[in-house]
């Protein structure tokens, strides 16, 4: 009865947060300079976690400035703001996260980059996008599974984004997340894959029991090498941190472009 209770209050506080979050993005939002707007990202982020009961468990750093990609292991609607807590960043998404409730809105305003499944004009006017980002000291997160898993193994590495990182020189940093809680070393409450839907995926973590989020930021990867090459690299340094048996380590195919970021 008491986690129900539990669970309820938080899904209240959640809601009148992400509420909040919209109210900021729709009144001075715009107004504000890149950096501050930035911030204000963070921690909000980092009060979204609080208010979930998730607590973040840190290791290694991030870059606090200039321009960064980030390719990251993808579990949950979660990761956007486990990311977002370490340094305020834009996300690359597929187009449809558009017309998820609020939170879709919420992204479609701060910064996200969004991308057309099969569309080769689109894939390379994200490029562009990517690379202006890039050039004007953002974060860019992509997750290259191109789908989310449950937390327990890593799907191949498409390379395509990672393009934009070659082109403009920018370090390629490797994050590994993984959730638990305090029964279980992997813990499956954030986990949005298969059928489950949005809500019951944040009445899952609502009422888990001491939820923690990893986060590891692995060294930076040189992208003096072709894109194929580091995807492989990434995906072996994110394997190797989360313990993870050895998988296929990047796509066979690159077509359609760009189906390898999804938020």
């Amino acid at each position: 009865m008491f986690r129900q209770v539990r669970a309820a209050w938080r899904s209240l506080l959640v809601l009148l947060h992400l509420i909040w979050g919209c109210a900021i993005v729709a009144g001075t939002f715009r107004f504000r300079s890149r950096a501050s707007q930035r911030r204000a990202k963070q921690i909000w982020s980092r009060q979204l976690l609080a208010r979930l009961g998730v607590r973040l468990d840190i290791s290694g750093a991030l870059p606090a400035h200039g321009g960064l990609f980030i390719v990251a292991n993808h579990i949950s609607w979660l990761d956007i703001f486990v990311i977002n807590a370490l340094r305020p960043c834009a996300f690359v998404c597929k187009d449809d996260v558009r017309s998820w409730p609020v939170i879709g809105w919420l992204v479609a305003n701060t910064e996200t980059v969004f991308i057309q499944r099969g569309n080769r004009r689109a894939a390379q006017q994200t490029t562009e996008t990517l690379k202006h980002h890039l050039r004007d000291g953002a974060a860019i997160v992509v997750f290259p599974e191109g789908t989310t898993t449950n937390g327990t193994h890593l799907l191949p590495f498409r390379s395509a984004t990672m393009q934009a990182a070659v082109d403009t020189e920018t370090a390629i940093v490797p994050v590994a997340l993984r959730y638990r809680d305090a029964q279980n070393p992997i813990s499956f409450a954030p986990a949005y894959d298969g059928d489950i839907s949005l809500w019951e995926c944040l009445r899952a973590i609502t009422l888990a029991q001491g939820l923690i989020a990893e986060a590891h930021a692995l060294k930076a990867i040189d992208t003096r090498r072709e894109r194929q090459h580091i995807a492989s690299h990434a995906h072996d340094e994110i394997a190797a941190r989360l313990d993870f048996a050895q998988a296929p380590r990047h796509s066979k195919s690159e077509t359609p472009p760009y189906n390898d970021a999804i938020a």
